[in-house]
């Protein structure tokens, strides 16, 4: 027993030292002012004009990019889950090669993608067509979260579909169930809690990203993470960026509390 307290140190003093001291130092700049005074102006910071505005594109954005990432992944995951297991590895591993390269790059590869002289409106001019405006909008935004968040979405779906005894499908279809129906009573359901972890992996990265609205957007599209990321750099307001961080974090807790209750047997991990 001894020993194996011993070997939880190290695990120990991790989430210590990275997880729960930076939360309370969050906490305690939120809840403070400059001269350490307990106060919830940071926490309201969240409805000024500006701040508030910049919650809902964030939202807005991130529910359009989880939707559209949701739409894509599950018949991909379902025709995945149909193959045999070295084409399924081979697919899979074509989707996870991209999260081994920087997000940073991948973000900036669709820099050069999109911009007003980038390879997109190259191909519209050598096929005489008008050029497109992409980059700089909201548009270049969504594509770049459906981008590096859909691996995000595709393995959970993935990792419970091909979970799914073959058996009861069979025996639905020998019942007479029609394909729809299989899909509305059997499929889906039991596929509930990996569409529920897909969800909530997509949906909170893209509401608290700020580096692909900074390089997508041209800084001229200011979601949430852009406000806190310039109160901490720009402003040094540790205080207001904090209280902001804390109101995102509500939405964090509610995917947790959405999680557990969808997903209690942790079925919807993403291996």
């Amino acid at each position: 027993m001894n020993r194996k307290k011993l070997l939880t140190g190290p695990y120990l003093f991790w989430a210590v030292a990275f997880i729960l001291i930076p939360l309370a130092m969050v906490l305690y700049y939120g809840l403070t002012d400059v001269d350490g005074h307990l106060t919830y102006e940071n926490l309201l910071a969240i409805g000024t004009v500006e701040n508030f505005k910049a919650l809902c594109l964030s939202l807005l954005l991130s529910i359009v990019s989880t939707v559209i990432c949701l739409l894509l992944a599950y018949p991909l995951a379902m025709i995945l889950s149909g193959m045999k297991v070295n084409q399924t590895s081979f697919i899979v591993l074509i989707f996870i090669l991209p999260m081994w390269m920087n997000f940073l790059l991948r973000t900036m590869a669709w820099q050069t993608l999109l911009e007003k002289n980038g390879v997109i409106n190259q191909l519209l001019d050598f096929l005489h067509l008008p050029s497109i405006q992409l980059i700089n909008t909201p548009y270049a935004i969504i594509l770049g979260m459906v981008y590096n968040f859909l691996p995000f979405m595709v393995l959970p779906l993935y990792n419970v579909l091909s979970k799914i005894d073959k058996d009861i499908i069979s025996a639905a279809r020998d019942l007479g169930a029609t394909e729809l129906y299989t899909f509305r009573k059997i499929i889906f359901p039991l596929s509930l809690p990996g569409v529920v972890s897909g969800v909530i992996m997509v949906f909170v990265p893209a509401l608290t990203t700020f580096v692909i609205s900074d390089l997508l957007g041209g800084s001229k599209i200011l979601l949430i993470g852009n406000v806190i990321e310039q109160k901490f750099k720009q402003g040094s307001n540790w205080h207001t960026g904090s209280g902001l961080s804390l109101v995102l974090m509500v939405f964090i807790l509610i995917s947790m509390v959405v999680t557990t209750k969808y997903d209690k047997d942790g079925q919807g991990g993403m291996f």
